[in-house]
């Protein structure tokens, strides 16, 4: 595929960031060195304890903005950059996460060459496997119907203010209440890169590696009923999941 981009559009990159001393700066460099240069690079410091700030600056550069101030979790900090970017276009990239060199140029080429698409996921490599795909239909029963939300998820902003910020009330995935409000209450439309158009590398290890499944469940079912969805329906999903997950540990031991 020829990655020709006629308009220039302007890509936010936004990085949340609480103590990721350990790979902001690959995180950084990672968006410095794109073929594709019309971007802005958004990052949010919740207060880092470790050494993340003085990394940050020391691999600053004028197309990287720093917001370093207390927020209130996850979802909070990526609203305060969404409310900061200036692009016509917005993508999360958190900060253990990195693109690759050619990302944002195959991002401007599909918005470029699809003008009614209001979002996209590109095809991310993540636990040494390639995910791709968009499936609009199994939103319904499962949030596993698309790439990856860092790294992959990219709208364009005018989308984005009419479906509005992450409701910061969910600690977990906001991105999911986000998706549904999206896909199914204002009727968006969006697609998936080719499978070999990758895009970046989400690392394993993150907040979703870290919290308790029970937690985990209990939010996706609360995100479910907030948003309307048929109640029997909601049990059902949530049954079937908490079975799923306790036979899978019988199967392991």
């Amino acid at each position: 595929m020829n990655f020709i981009n006629k308009k220039k559009l302007k890509i936010s990159i936004i990085t949340v960031n609480k103590n990721g001393g350990k790979f902001i700066a690959k995180n950084i460099k990672s968006v410095l060195k794109q073929t594709y240069k019309n971007y802005e690079h958004i990052i949010v410091d919740g207060l880092s304890s470790d050494d993340s700030v003085s990394k940050i600056k020391k691999n600053s550069h004028k197309k990287l903005k720093l917001i370093s101030e207390k927020d209130r979790g996850l979802y909070d900090a990526m609203n305060k950059g969404i409310r900061n970017c200036k692009g016509d276009i917005i993508g999360i990239l958190n900060s253990d996460d990195y693109f690759y060199p050619d990302a944002l140029n195959k991002i401007a080429y599909y918005f470029n060459k699809y003008q009614k698409i209001d979002f996209l996921f590109g095809s991310v490599k993540k636990y040494k496997k390639i995910y791709h795909g968009f499936y609009p239909e199994k939103i319904y029963w499962t949030f596993g119907f698309y790439s990856s939300h860092s790294v992959g998820f990219f709208i364009r902003k005018k989308s984005q203010t009419k479906v509005g910020l992450y409701n910061i009330k969910y600690k977990y995935s906001s991105d999911y209440d986000l998706f549904y409000r999206m896909i199914v209450k204002k009727k968006m439309k969006g697609m998936a890169t080719n499978k070999k158009d990758l895009i970046g590398f989400f690392r394993s290890g993150g907040i979703s590696d870290q919290i308790k499944y029970i937690d985990y469940l209990n939010e996706n079912t609360q995100i479910r009923l907030d948003n309307k969805q048929n109640f029997i329906l909601v049990f059902i999903i949530h049954y079937l999941r908490f079975i799923k997950r306790i036979m899978r540990i019988f199967i392991e031991k």
